[in-house]
């Protein structure tokens, strides 16, 4: 439930780690195997059933329309599913003509398009990309009218990157999941359900690991425990993964574990080794590490304390038993960094473990995903990224790093190109001025295509704030480093941080429009703050001149997001359908030289930005 395009890396890494240590591992992944299996002809005719039993009263358009198109529909799903994966390219051609594709409503933005009469709705995006892209687009739209149909028709909550998001996301109490778990299954369920019996019977595991990271992920998992529970009670279940390390930590609610037995906290590596020799026997529960379970009733948290597997010693990941050659190439978003993530399946891997920066007041630093650095040597990286395209005959590669430090990826790639190893590659970094146009043009001769990364509220008053490190203009002249070296650049950016007034927010979108303007940056994302319990503003809120609500008393669940009272009186709301709209017109070259005030639907004063800022930053640097 993460990602259609390529493996979500966890099971990758720790398959491989346990095969280091002589540990005999293999992994599947279900969310892929699931939705292949949902939209084949008999999963379709499943659906089509599910349509055709619902009451006058609950039909939509969108499941009248597959019931009108089904026979249509069940021809040409196979073939888009095989489109996407790569295997039928010729198929461009059909799918581009718009006739042969059933269109739901998913198409409706194409034809309400409102350019010139006559004028191809998808030429300005595609025109210059060719027939392959439109027509993963025009696919990608019909994927996403069959999934509305199972929306309507079977699970109200099914989305392919966030099922059922709600029941686990900063979920107090565990309520919410035990009423969906104790639900008669739905198709959904039953076909994942028939999906895990099957892999049990095809490994015939003794402990089973369900890697969760996002609270999208967790009703699914636990439904494939329940599965599990109930077919071989004396299968062993693990959960572990970056939903339970970041919201789980204060754990205290029993029922999770009528559906799993243990649940890890963190890097995965030295608690499962110790995990391990605990379900062989060979050590008590009181030396468990960073690892709950349930004792009588209560839910214990044992941490023996032993040092973690170094990151050196983690081993090459392994895709063996991943079937790489049935992920979907999707293009959803035409914003060209999503593309990246969803477009393409991509050899995932870490360059370091942590955050070498771990200071950003907004980010979880205290938890050691972050706050725990160490660096492997640039052999060591360039060893497995070896292994890794000999395994999966693949030479792209996502550098998954909170912030890829500036010092290891140069090393990294002056080892790429001493040894001639041609990949290409994309990943996140601090916009720091260690990244001179030197580096970034040794970087993309290395290999880079991409890099994210966090400008956030683009004013210095807020960046000192928030620890950023950075200033606009330093963002300023790195990013155009980037840009001048061929490298895509995606500026993440926020609003509604602490104390963040209109003033702020106006002046923030006009340093965006000029770094479009400049030639600076080529795509970027506004996201709303939240605050989380364990970041330096959920710790220590009275020095972000905010008050934390409190969070229930009975909560023995998830922990993650916190509800604040910022006395500063500015609409978020508002301001941040001005700064998206502002943004995405930024992104296909409109309205660049339009005053800033325009996009915002509420008044807002001018900016006190100077006009020429951007451009003064890159000549006098």
């Amino acid at each position: 439930m993460t990602q259609l395009n390529t493996p979500y890396p966890s099971t990758a890494y720790l398959t491989g780690f346990l095969r280091s240590r002589g540990i005999d591992a293999h992994q599947v992944d279900l969310a892929l195997t699931l939705v292949l299996a949902l939209f084949s002809p008999a999963g379709l005719a499943q659906v089509r059933e599910a349509v055709l039993a619902l009451p006058d009263a609950n039909r939509t358009p969108q499941t009248a329309w597959f019931a009108a198109e089904f026979n249509a529909i069940a021809a040409a799903a196979p073939r888009v599913l095989s489109f996407l994966q790569g295997r039928d390219p010729t198929l461009a051609h059909r799918i581009n003509t718009r006739t042969f594709l059933p269109e739901g409503a998913r198409f409706a933005s194409l034809d309400n398009y409102t350019g010139e009469e006559g004028e191809d709705p998808l030429a300005w995006a595609f025109g210059a990309l060719g027939l392959q892209d439109r027509a993963r687009h025009l696919a990608t739209l019909f994927l996403n009218d069959l999934a509305d149909v199972l929306r309507d028709a079977v699970d109200a909550r099914f989305e392919f990157v966030r099922y059922a998001e709600s029941l686990a996301a900063a979920q107090a109490h565990f309520d919410p999941l035990a009423e969906a778990l104790a639900a008669p299954p739905n198709l959904v369920d039953a076909t994942l359900q028939r999906l895990t019996l099957a892999a049990l019977e095809q490994q015939d595991p003794d402990v089973v690991l369900l890697s969760v990271p996002f609270p999208g992920s967790v009703y699914a998992a636990l439904r494939i425990a329940q599965t599990i529970k109930a077919a071989r009670p004396g299968t062993v279940t693990v959960l572990g993964g970056g939903y339970v390390n970041t919201e789980l930590r204060e754990l205290a609610e029993p029922r999770l574990f009528d559906f799993v037995d243990y649940v890890t906290l963190d890097a995965g590596e030295r608690p499962l080794l110790a995990l391990l020799e605990h379900v062989a026997g060979k050590r008590s529960s009181t030396r468990l590490v960073r690892t709950f379970w349930r004792d009588e009733g209560q839910v214990r948290y044992t941490n023996f304390v032993e040092p973690d597997v170094a990151f050196d010693d983690v081993g090459t990941p392994t895709w063996d038993g991943l079937p790489l050659d049935r992920y979907l190439s999707l293009l959803d978003m035409l914003n060209p960094m999503n593309r990246l993530w969803s477009d393409g399946r991509w050899n995932k891997l870490t360059v370091a473990h942590g955050c070498y920066w771990k200071k950003c007041s907004f980010c979880d630093v205290s938890l050691d995903y972050i706050s725990r650095y160490e660096a492997a040597s640039a052999e060591v990286l360039v060893d497995r990224i070896e292994a890794i395209v000999r395994e999966t005959g693949q030479t792209g590669f996502h550098f998954v790093d909170e912030a890829a430090p500036p010092k290891a990826l140069k090393a990294l790639a002056e080892e790429l190109i001493r040894r001639g190893v041609a990949i290409s590659w994309w990943g996140n970094i601090r916009f720091e001025k260690t990244f001179t146009p030197e580096l970034c043009q040794l970087l993309a001769d290395s290999g880079c295509i991409a890099i994210s990364g966090g400008l956030e509220v683009a004013s210095d008053r807020l960046l000192k704030l928030m620890k950023k490190g950075v200033s606009v203009e330093q963002v300023a002249r790195v990013t155009k480093a980037f840009a001048d070296a061929g490298v895509l650049v995606h500026a993440y950016l926020m609003y509604g941080f602490p104390t963040q007034t209109t003033q702020d927010t106006v002046d923030a979108l006009e340093y965006v429009r000029q770094l479009f303007e400049n030639g600076c940056i080529h795509s970027g994302f506004f996201h709303r703050f939240a605050c989380t319990v364990h970041s330096p503003v959920g710790l220590n809120p009275a020095e972000y001149g905010v008050t934390l609500q409190p969070l229930p008393a009975d909560g023995r669940f998830a922990k993650n997001d916190i509800a604040f009272i910022d006395p500063t009186p500015t609409d978020h709301d508002g301001l941040g359908q001005g700064l998206k709209k502002g943004l995405y017109n930024f992104m296909h070259g409109i309205g660049i030289e339009q005053d800033i005030r325009a996009w915002f639907p509420v008044r807002v004063p001018k900016t006190t930005v100077p006009r020429r800022f951007v451009e003064r930053a890159l000549t006098h640097a």
